[in-house]
C-alpha cells in the first residue's frame, strides 16, 4: 500500500528542498518528521506540512492504524512553473527575473524499505 501527498506551487526554488528531501527519503515517517522540525531552512516548512498530510491521508483513507511507522519511498521537489518578471534597467530597457516555484511529493510505504545510513 502506497500513500501520496502532493503540495503544489510553493513559492521556493526546488534547489533548496532537494537536499532536505533526499535526507528524508527511506526514514520511517516519525523519524522524518523529527528530522524536518528541527531543521531551520524554508524547505522543511514545506516538506512538514506535505509529511503531516501523507500521514492524514494513511489514518483516514487507507484505515492504518499506525501511520507513524510508514516508510518514506519517495521525497522529491519537482520544479513548477515560473512567474516572469521583468527589472527595469538604464535607457528604458528591462531584464527578466523568474521567480520559481516548486511541487512536493510524499509518498509513505508499509513496505519494508531499507533504513537509509
Amino acid at each position: 500500500m502506497e500513500v501520496i501527498a502532493i503540495t503544489r506551487n510553493q513559492r521556493m526554488s526546488a534547489f533548496k528542498g532537494r537536499p532536505l528531501a533526499r535526507a528524508c527519503r527511506g526514514l520511517t515517517a516519525a523519524k522524518a518528521l523529527e528530522l524536518v522540525e528541527f531543521s531551520p531552512k524554508k524547505a522543511a516548512e514545506i516538506l512538514k506540512k506535505t509529511l503531516l498530510s501523507a500521514v492524514a491521508n494513511a489514518r483516514h483513507n487507507n484505515n492504518v492504524k499506525e501511520p507513524q511507522e510508514l516508510k518514506v519511498k519517495l521525497c522529491v521537489f519537482d520544479e513548477s512553473v515560473r512567474m516572469r518578471r521583468y527589472w527595469p534597467t538604464a535607457r528604458g530597457s528591462a531584464h527578466p527575473i523568474a521567480r520559481r516555484l516548486c511541487h512536493c511529493k510524499v509518498v509513505l510505504t508499509d513496505e519494508n524499505i531499507k533504513e537509509a545510513k
